[in-house]
């Protein structure tokens, strides 16, 4: 087991047991979540370098992580990562997944010039022809 995600508010522990699982709705995903405000895929948690990143996957009521609305991002031990609603405290241990030393960058950064600033706050969604 490489960490799990604990509901917030009560509820069984979801543990991954995966370095990669896809997380939503539909019954094809690794981790199910039964509720009708979660998108069929919406978001895929990679175990990269000892560290949990989580990608939202284009899901109607997003992902965030402590808060904030997210497309990428690292998932530190003890942040609240939410999908549409349901909020859950990732826990696992960066040194037993294989950690050496402080976690790496979080990868590429965004182009600010790709997005308007409305979609850069979460206030705006992206066009459709956009997105796919």
């Amino acid at each position: 087991m490489y960490g799990e995600l604990i509901p917030v508010g009560g509820g069984d522990p979801i543990p991954l047991l995966r370095k990669t699982l896809v997380v939503g709705r539909g019954e094809a995903c690794d981790v199910v979540l039964r509720f009708a405000n979660v998108s069929a895929r919406h978001c895929r948690l990679e175990l990269e370098d000892g560290y949990w990143l989580v990608s939202d996957t284009d899901s109607r009521n997003g992902t965030r992580v402590n808060g904030g609305r997210i497309d990428r991002k690292r998932l530190m031990p003890g942040d609240l990562l939410a999908l549409a609603s349901h909020k859950y405290e990732i826990r696992y241990s960066p040194s037993q997944n294989g950690a050496c030393g402080p976690p790496p960058p979080e990868g590429e950064e965004e182009d600010v010039f790709g997005q308007t600033l409305l979609e850069r706050a979460g206030l705006e969604r992206r066009r459709q022809s956009e997105a796919g």
